[in-house]
């Protein structure tokens, strides 16, 4: 086994320079996903038929479609069907990407969030002259989004793994800086398993960062 250790400890000062890239694309399609995810969750508990039916075929599509067909489809296809949008980043392609198929999870998560809250609480505001948009606002989603809060952080942990796929377009993130590197280097394994321990630290550190929040949440509903 020839393992190369200073040179694995070496290489991270370079790969962290790309972390930043990684972050960003995480941290700007969750919260759109959470934006859309959570306006898709609120019509669906509405239970409209015709319009509930198409949400539900929204979730299906961008839940079932692998990543990287979905963000060949935007970076690649959309192009040729609307040539306005040749001139489309390949940043922007997977901001959409990983927003439209995070959405589509989010979306139940939300959903189930939202009837997890006792249709009691509603009854109750509704005979206190609440309008539903504060019963909504007071009551039902900071509870919702407690129950939802440990699947939510669970995606944002996928979403930050799933960000490599950007590489496949050519956006600069962590799996594309061990790629360069390894190029020059061909010291796959040492580079690679920086790379790894990299997304590891980072997922260890939203996880503590992950159950503060929690614990400070769901503090006013304990008994």
């Amino acid at each position: 086994m020839n393992f190369d250790f200073s040179y694995f400890v070496s290489v991270f000062p370079e790969i962290v320079t790309y972390l930043p890239t990684t972050l960003f694309i995480t941290i700007i399609s969750i919260v759109i996903a959470i934006i859309v995810g959570l306006f898709i969750a609120l019509i669906r508990v509405q239970k409209v038929l015709v319009v509930d039916s198409l949400l539900a075929l929204y979730i299906s599509l961008f839940r079932g479609m692998p990543t990287v067909v979905l963000l060949f489809i935007i970076y690649y296809g959309l192009p040729q069907l609307f040539p306005s949008l040749k001139g489309i980043s390949a940043m922007a392609a997977a901001l959409l990407c990983f927003s439209l198929k995070y959405s589509a999870y989010l979306a139940e998560i939300f959903r189930a969030g939202l009837e997890s809250v006792d249709n009691g609480q509603r009854e109750a505001g509704m005979a206190m002259g609440l309008s539903l948009t504060n019963i909504y606002r007071h009551i039902v989603l900071p509870q919702a989004f407690v129950n939802a809060l440990p699947s939510t952080g669970n995606m944002f942990i996928s979403l930050l793994k799933d960000s490599s796929v950007a590489f496949f377009v050519g956006v600069p993130e962590l799996l594309s800086a061990g790629k360069l590197i390894t190029a020059e280097s061909y010291k796959f394994f040492e580079t690679y398993l920086a790379v790894g321990i990299i997304y590891w630290l980072t997922v260890v550190l939203y996880s503590w960062a992950q159950k503060w929040l929690e614990s400070i949440l769901s503090s006013p509903y304990k008994r």
